[in-house]
């Protein structure tokens, strides 16, 4: 699967890919709705021979066996539309599930692509919306195939009573289709105009939902939200010329299957009336010129789908085509749990260097918010090891050298303002499910009376981005969570900024049990953290300053004091 998505993938082969993934079921579906084309146009065609047949020999038998073909016929419409559209529908909806993976995979890589300036929220419109409109190709093409036999049915059948009905059809049916064809390109490019600007309006309303309560902390929820309206409003006038194509295609689709059907009935009524067709024939002259109406429908918005689909492929490419910013190595670290930052710099890091041995407890305290960010970034991998200078190495191998999974089974970086999901609180603690350590995670988050405040205890339901919870609640539910990871290396990031003094002194003493023998590095500038560690680094500027116990600091560095004392 991560070797498929790292494949350059333009529009065109996204529905290749899609269509070679599904032959099977599309050969299935294929046979099933031509059946049932097939046997609707025969409906008109047994009234035709019913009239031609059973009304002149007015004999019982022929009105039984001419029941009984109608019965056969109705049936096979019935089984063969049910079971073409469960086969159709369920490679479909697969389909279109490989897909949402695939671009959910890109999105989620903790090396980042360069997709080209799409936020967060476009690659959500394209791992939804757009995965959804590229897989409706495994439809189309059975479904074009099958309005095609519909018609062919329904010209030979014509043909047989008179050719120039049955050329009508044909002329009139590449007619409509031509004229359709020219239509349906418009749609496509403005279909994709219109889902780039729904995907914009969506990362800028997700952006404003994570940034709403600073936003109101400075005033500046109007002016945010000015600036989505425009975003918005741009997207609504493109929905509407988009709305507008759509109507004109369908309009013109309508009017010339009806024109194409009238021209049918009429020209039969002509060669009844001059008496070169019977009225069996004329009968299912005019009962094809009705039934045709729906194969001719579904034939001509084919082209349309078509093109949305083609418009969603490319942009899914976008993402799947994007090349990764780095390509991570093979190896995996050696155990033990050492790290090591040599000469960093990135962003405010102006060479930082600093080593902690394997199964220490240090504290970073930083002075400046931003440098702490930073730090994180690169020690996260959301800042690849070709984005900054110097090294990082985990085990006494360097981040450049190891793929993403041996560093994420290493080594866990718990930012400080990690996403809370909707589920329950043991979801959001294990997902997996496979934590040994979930008991004594809960204890040490100090979660245990959030636990208890709740009949359900840990399948207590969490609202999506831990809407019912408090903020201390949810801090200490993200640091269960890390906790309950067991990593070799857990980094911390201001783990207990919105709880009180006295449970920050508790948590802090828990952390530093619970990881004895493990490696652990908090940032933070909790005096009660720093007491617990082996020792501070003093982080200033982009560089470590100081180095020694947080008593001992406390004691000789009066920037230190002002700088953590509360």
């Amino acid at each position: 699967m991560a070797t498929d998505t790292q494949r350059p993938r333009p529009g065109a082969a996204i529905l290749r890919t899609a269509l070679r993934r599904n032959i099977g079921a599309m050969i299935a579906g294929t046979v099933l709705m031509g059946l049932y084309q097939a046997a609707e146009t025969a409906f008109p065609i047994a009234l035709g021979l019913i009239v031609e047949h059973t009304m002149q020999d007015r004999s019982l038998g022929s009105l039984g066996v001419s029941i009984g073909s109608l019965a056969v016929i109705i049936t096979t419409v019935s089984l063969s539309w049910r079971f073409g559209m469960r086969v159709l529908q369920k490679a479909n909806t697969t389909e279109a599930h490989r897909w949402r993976v695939q671009v959910a995979a890109c999105g989620l890589q903790p090396v980042a692509r360069d997709v080209d300036g799409l936020k967060s929220g476009e690659i959500l419109t394209i791992a939804t919306e757009d995965a959804d409109q590229t897989a409706d190709i495994i439809e189309v093409v059975p479904l074009l195939v099958s309005s095609l036999v519909a018609v062919v049915v329904a010209a030979v059948a014509l043909s047989l009573a008179d050719i120039r009905l049955g050329l009508l059809v044909i002329v009139g049916t590449v007619g409509i289709l031509s004229i359709l064809a020219v239509m349906s390109k418009r749609i496509g490019s403005s279909t994709q105009e219109q889902q780039a600007k729904v995907a914009r309006a969506g990362a800028k309303v997700a952006d404003l939902i994570i940034g709403l309560r600073p936003l109101h902390g400075f005033g500046g929820n109007h002016a945010a939200f000015g600036s989505y309206r425009r975003v918005s409003t741009d997207a609504k006038r493109q929905a509407i010329t988009v709305a507008r194509v759509n109507g004109a295609y369908a309009g013109t689709a309508l009017a010339l299957n009806a024109v194409l059907a009238a021209a049918v009935s009429l020209t039969a009524g002509w060669l009844a009336f001059e008496g070169r067709i019977s009225i069996g024939e004329l009968v299912m002259a005019v009962g094809l010129a009705q039934f045709i109406m729906e194969p001719l429908k579904m034939f001509s918005e084919m082209p349309k789908y078509v093109m949305i689909a083609r418009a969603s492929a490319e942009r899914m490419a976008l993402v799947l085509s994007a090349p990764p910013v780095t390509v991570p190595g093979p190896e995996r670290p050696a155990p033990g749990g050492d790290l090591e930052v040599d000469g960093v710099r990135h962003g405010t890091l102006r060479g930082v260097k600093f080593t902690v041995a394997a199964g220490e407890f240090v504290a970073i305290a930083p002075y400046q918010p931003r440098t702490a960010a930073d730090l994180v970034a690169v020690l996260a991998v959301n800042a690849a090891p070709p984005a900054y200078e110097g090294v990082v190495r985990l085990g006494g191998q360097e981040l450049a050298d190891l793929s993403v999974e041996a560093v994420r089974e290493h080594m866990l970086v718990n930012p400080y303002d990690a996403e809370i999901f909707g589920g329950t609180l043991r979801t959001n603690i294990d997902p997996s499910g496979s934590s040994r350590t979930l008991s004594e995670a809960v204890e040490a988050s100090m979660l245990t009376d959030v636990v208890a405040l709740h009949r359900d205890g840990l399948d207590y339901a969490v609202r999506d981005r831990g809407a019912n919870l408090s903020g201390g609640q949810r801090q200490r539910l993200s640091l269960a969570r890390a906790l309950a990871a067991d990593t070799d290396v857990l980094v911390l990031h201001n783990p207990t900024t919105a709880v009180d003094a006295v449970t920050e002194q508790l948590i802090a003493r828990n952390i530093a049990k619970l990881r004895r023998g493990r490696t652990t590095v908090v940032i933070t500038s909790s005096p009660a953290l720093l007491d617990a560690a082996d020792r501070v680094l003093v982080l200033d500027e982009g560089v470590i300053t100081a180095e020694d116990t947080h008593r001992n600091l406390l004691a000789g560095d009066e920037e230190y004091c002002l700088a953590v004392a509360r």
